[in-house]
């Protein structure tokens, strides 16, 4: 069965980099019908567990506390999470069952090991492009409605995709991307983003991230 990294590395080698499936099949080790098959389906081939694995609490309550980590950086600094008080919100307002320690424990590691940025001075044409959500108030058939902005930025050009949407689910993340590259008839080799958890599904060591299936599916 094919991990998602290696489906989208199949799909990569064959339509950008123009190799036959005979060669795939001899570089990669699958065989030419798993190729084939990677090639002309637009899911990801998924293995299906008999009987699911338990996971261990933290990871149901993962995305929740790196969303509020995250509102954190803008927030004064008494006004941030302490591990204490995320663990009192995930109770309260989740009904979490785990322990304080193992909350503890996960926010700690997030705060030791942080993933190091940088913003490059210069820009070749179109490799880079930053983007992230936004939040306006709009007058909506005489009502005043919050709706976010998808927006996206190509770095060298300055030129801006900006797009409305009523939330930020992954359907809209999608669909944004799906327009702005028709907007700039291109895609850009580089995208930056913040630890979205539409297209984060774990924050791992230093860089390392695991992805959403559904967005390693668009890159594909």
């Amino acid at each position: 069965m094919l991990q998602m990294a290696n489906y989208e590395f199949i799909r990569k080698q064959h339509v950008l980099l123009g190799k036959p499936i005979r060669q795939i099949s001899r570089e990669t080790g699958y065989s030419r019908q798993v190729i084939r098959k990677a090639l002309k389906s637009s899911e990801i081939p998924m293995y299906q567990l008999s009987k699911p694995k338990p996971k261990p609490v933290i990871d149901s309550v993962q995305p929740i506390i790196l969303e509020w980590l995250r509102q954190d950086e803008q927030a004064p600094p008494k006004q941030r999470h302490t591990a204490k008080r995320i663990y009192q919100r995930l109770v309260d307002e989740y009904g979490f069952t785990g322990g304080e320690s193992t909350v503890r424990r996960y926010v700690r590691q997030l705060r030791v090991s942080p993933p190091k940025a940088f913003v490059p001075l210069d820009f070749p044409p179109g490799r880079f492009a930053q983007f992230d959500w936004g939040e306006v108030t709009v007058l909506l058939q005489g009502k005043q409605v919050k709706v976010q902005v998808f927006c996206m930025r190509c770095t060298y050009s300055r030129k801006i995709f900006i797009k409305t949407f009523a939330h930020q689910k992954q359907e809209a993340l999608l669909q944004g991307h799906v327009d702005a590259f028709g907007f700039f008839g291109a895609v850009p080799q580089i995208i930056t983003y913040d630890n979205l958890t539409t297209a984060v599904k774990k924050v791992l060591e230093g860089k390392n991230r695991e992805e959403q299936e559904r967005f390693v599916q668009l890159r594909a």
